[in-house]
């Protein structure tokens, strides 16, 4: 299963974070960094945002910021 919002497509990141030690920075790993995705069943009278339209009655993986849009619909 993709990790990636079905609204939106947001997907994965690779966050790199360097640490300063005695003056000098220490290479440390890259870490990829992955959306909060959720399960949910998107109304069928939505309006807002745009994108959520094809997946009216539905149940999809969506990012948390997506979540937050549908609610503004209520």
């Amino acid at each position: 299963m993709a990790k990636t919002c079905t609204i939106c497509n947001k997907t994965s990141t690779v966050v790199w974070k360097l640490r300063k030690l005695r003056g000098k920075y220490n290479p440390t790993t890259k870490k990829r960094k992955y959306p909060n995705l959720q399960w949910v069943v998107i109304p069928i009278g939505i309006k807002y945002p745009k994108k959520a339209k094809p997946f009216r009655g539905k149940r999809v993986l969506a990012c948390t910021k997506c979540i937050k849009a549908l609610a503004k619909n209520k």
